[in-house]
């Protein structure tokens, strides 16, 4: 298990705590300055943060508060940066061999040959970086992670200077290579689509702070904060005033455009909630059709359709057209719904998707 924590008040402000477990893959997400490289650097021991612990299994690599600093080079890392970081006048294996130019020869040829059919590069030893695609540049960089046997593997935006389809091929390679790899994998990313593509656990990170960790689907759909929501793109977010208690349910209903919204939170009437709920979890109603139970059916104004492959993205009014909500469904769905852009509909949210978040930021 790695477990890493890092304090700081600049020049990049630190306030995170991460875990990742042998086998696993953990993504760190968050808006450029988030402090995510950094995190990635201050493990491998390319940064100090002035306060900080770094231990993976038995092997203490940092605790400022027993002044113990382990110099990179002695830290059993393999990191794999943006630009890949290949030494251009030298030919395939010797990249990847001076990883450990520390053994004999043949011993480090023999390790970077290994590691080379590992990420399916044989017979390109010989070739220099300028004669590979990016593609294959990654894989020799992540080859020379590799030939270290690294306690713990880095990723720093492998995939960001190389095309879609190079990289959904890079994908698969990756999971495929982590089934033998039992070691923890931490990949920073901007993408939260590969995140929830990759990743078994993902972090939010903003200012150098741990927001949130969990699997992509609990993040990307019941994020811990408004702040989270946001970050992650959550489609439906709203600031909505409590209008009625229900004590049956133990519930609040907060008004939403000219509607009445039942949220599985406590309040009084008159105070404000932050709540949202996932584009998947809203339910289109075919014409003619309620809502099941556990729902509350909302008439809307189906504002907008788009069809992108196999699915609609719709965006629907509430009933005063004050506010905005999206969906998704599929485009047989959406084809049978007998629905029209312009015309009434209804939706419904299940009670159990809702998010309430709390009172709003002031």
């Amino acid at each position: 298990m790695l477990e890493a924590e890092f304090e700081q008040d600049g020049p990049i402000p630190l306030a995170a705590r991460i875990a990742c477990a042998p086998g696993e893959l953990l993504a760190l997400v968050g808006p450029s300055g988030a402090g995510k490289s950094t995190i990635l650097r201050a493990i491998a021991g390319l940064t100090r943060a002035q306060r900080g612990k770094v231990r993976i299994g038995e092997h203490l690599w940092q605790d400022s508060a027993q002044r113990v600093w382990i110099e990179a080079r002695a830290r059993a890392v393999g990191m794999v940066f943006q630009n890949y970081a290949l030494f251009p006048h030298l030919s395939v294996i010797d990249n990847v061999a001076e990883a450990v130019h520390q053994l004999p020869v043949a011993a480090r040829n023999a390790r970077a040959r290994q590691a080379l059919a590992a990420v399916h590069l044989d017979g390109l030893e010989e070739r220099r970086p300028a004669q590979l695609s990016g593609g294959q540049q990654q894989r020799v960089a992540l080859a020379r992670a590799l030939v270290r046997e690294p306690l713990v593997l880095l990723l720093d935006e492998p995939f960001a200077a190389v095309d879609q389809m190079t990289r959904e091929r890079l994908y698969e390679e990756l999971a495929a290579l982590r089934a033998g790899l039992r070691i923890p994998v931490i990949l920073v990313t901007h993408s939260l689509a590969e995140a929830h593509l990759l990743a078994d656990r993902m972090v939010v990170l903003r200012k150098g702070r741990t927001l949130q960790c969990g699997t992509p689907d609990e993040v990307l759909t019941r994020p811990g904060s408004a702040e989270v929501a946001r970050l992650v793109g959550f489609a439906n977010l709203y600031e909505s005033e409590i209008v009625a208690l229900n004590a049956a349910s133990s519930g609040v209903v907060v008004g939403w455009g000219g509607a009445d919204i039942e949220l599985p939170a406590a309040g009084t009437r008159g105070a404000r909630l932050a709540w949202g709920i996932a584009a998947g979890d809203v339910g289109l109603l075919k014409a003619g059709r309620s809502a099941g139970g556990g729902a509350s059916a909302i008439k809307v104004v189906l504002d907008r359709a788009v069809s992108l492959g196999d699915s609609v993205h719709v965006t629907v009014l509430s009933p005063d057209r004050s506010q905005r909500m999206r969906l998704v469904v599929t485009r047989r769905f959406f084809e049978r719904a007998a629905l029209t852009v312009g015309a009434p509909a209804a939706i419904e949210l299940p009670r159990e998707r809702i998010v309430v978040f709390g009172a709003p930021a002031p």
